[in-house]
């Protein structure tokens, strides 16, 4: 073996001891960049070659140490773990919020819910029961009733908002994901063309699992990696990205209009010749769950149109059988339009003299149709078929359902948020930068390459006196 080659091994060595000083440098810089997976120079010995010769023992040793590349330390397993865990947490995320937002709407229990306004409502009618030869206590029943119907359809509206809310934040949605699987397929471009020039593409890898992160949070979308260096991805099998193609989508609302409540709202590829898309997972499925015809929202509007229609049926039934002061029939106390009745529900008297609270054949200050109206109320009216269920116990009803609804989302929402935290935490405790462990690493190339350099000199030593010195030595 040449003494040469010493020169080379030891050169070999501090190329190594450098490479890995770089790669401790890139970590430190960027422990605190978002979505950064730690890198390791990987290397391998470089085997002897077998000498010949004189002065050769046959004995191959070594010729140093091999750069190999760049390794990315992250996990395939525990990103896609991050990637469904983020998928269950928005749509568990975006349904509860929705239903948080109507329960608070509906101001229960407290002195502006409807429970409160029906209240007051059914104690106008016993005031005006006990009271009937005033005017005041039936001007009170035309301010209870006003306040009631504007409580009712101040409610609809609110979930009408919401549902506008929910179908603009859909809309946000489909533009972030197009412009992140835009991206994504940018990247494959990218790490392809690295990848097949030998060169590192970790910090595009990284960008690249920042972004699939997101899609699979908005729609639930998998991730298949290809030998390429690219990635597929794929919302309920259909393909989101394919190598440097992505395929955009758009929102599709049905006849019913943009902002109606139970419009049908659906999702479709910009490319007309696919098929519409159906998305099982993640923000967007939470956000269609709640727009559709089946959805929390309809439900919760059609829940305020049957409330309306039964409160005014109810009372204009016993209103209706009451007569005025000149032997008429009264008519009804509220009016509706069907198909909109919590937004159109109004008070028909406009007066405190147009209020019927008896029957005037049996007295001009009657006021048994009122005490009916109060009975009501108080759960004790009865009709032909037995007791009637009170409009207060449809409206309790009503108030439960969504109660109940909303702490079982609630409580979804927070277990897949922990579920999602977990699992990124493991990403991050296997993926993410330890200065500790890199100040370790410091130190050792450090010093590896101050060891490959005190070779060297030693080397260059032996070759100096070998060289300038043999024939000398003794003299």
């Amino acid at each position: 073996m040449s003494t040469f080659s010493g020169l080379n091994t030891a050169y070999t060595g501090l190329v190594a001891a450098r490479q890995g000083l770089d790669v401790v440098g890139q970590n430190i810089a960027n422990a605190n960049t978002v979505g950064y997976t730690r890198q390791r120079v990987t290397t391998s010995a470089i085997g002897g070659v077998a000498s010949t010769g004189i002065l050769s023992n046959g004995q191959r040793i070594g010729q140093g140490v091999s750069v190999d590349g760049i390794a990315r330390l992250g996990s395939a397993q525990l990103d896609a773990q991050v990637r469904g865990a983020a998928a269950a947490a928005g749509y568990t995320a975006v349904r509860a919020n929705s239903l948080s937002s109507i329960e608070t709407s509906l101001h229960e229990p407290g002195e502006d819910g409807i429970s409160a306004k029906l209240d007051a409502f059914w104690a106008s009618w016993q005031g005006l029961a006990n009271s009937s030869d005033t005017t005041t206590p039936a001007a009170l029943v035309l301010s209870t009733a006003g306040e009631l119907v504007t409580q009712i359809a101040q409610g609809y509206q609110a979930v009408t908002d919401e549902w506008a809310s929910v179908r603009s934040d859909l809309g946000h949605m489909v533009t972030e994901l197009n412009g992140a699987a835009q991206q994504v397929a940018d990247l494959n471009v990218q790490i392809r063309q690295t990848v097949a020039g030998g060169g590192n593409a970790n910090e595009l890898l990284d960008q690249r699992s920042v972004l699939t992160t997101t899609i699979s949070a908005l729609t639930g979308a998998s991730v298949v990696a290809k030998s390429d260096g690219t990635v597929d991805v794929l919302v309920s099998g259909n393909a989101l990205v394919t190598g440097g193609t992505a395929n955009a989508m758009a929102v599709s609302v049905g006849a019913a209009g943009g902002a109606a409540v139970g419009a049908t709202v659906t999702l479709k590829w910009t490319d007309t010749t696919k098929s519409a898309v159906s998305i099982e997972g993640g923000e967007m499925a939470g956000a269609l769950s709640l727009l559709g015809s089946d959805g929390e929202l309809n439900k919760a509007a059609k829940a305020y149109d049957s409330f309306a229609i039964d409160l005014a049926d109810k009372v204009n039934a016993i209103y209706a059988t009451g007569t005025n002061v000149v032997g008429g029939q009264s008519g009804p106390f509220f009016s509706f339009v069907l198909g909109n009745a919590a937004q159109t529900l109004g008070v028909v008297p406009t007066a405190g003299s147009d209020v019927v609270a008896g029957n005037s054949g049996l007295g001009a200050f009657d006021g048994s149709i009122a005490d009916r109206l109060a009975q009501l109320g108080a759960g004790k009216a009865t009709n032909t078929a037995g007791a009637i269920a009170t409009p207060n116990t449809v409206w309790s009803d009503f108030v439960s359902t969504i109660a109940v609804a909303t702490q079982s989302h609630l409580q979804q929402a927070n277990l897949a948020s922990s579920t999602a935290t977990f699992a990124v935490s493991q990403q991050l405790a296997n993926a993410s930068v330890d200065l500790d462990e890199e100040n370790v690493n410091l130190l050792m190339f450090q010093t590896a390459y101050q060891g490959a350099a005190r070779v060297m000199t030693a080397v260059d030593e032996m070759l100096d006196t070998l060289i300038n010195r043999t024939g000398l030595v003794g003299r």
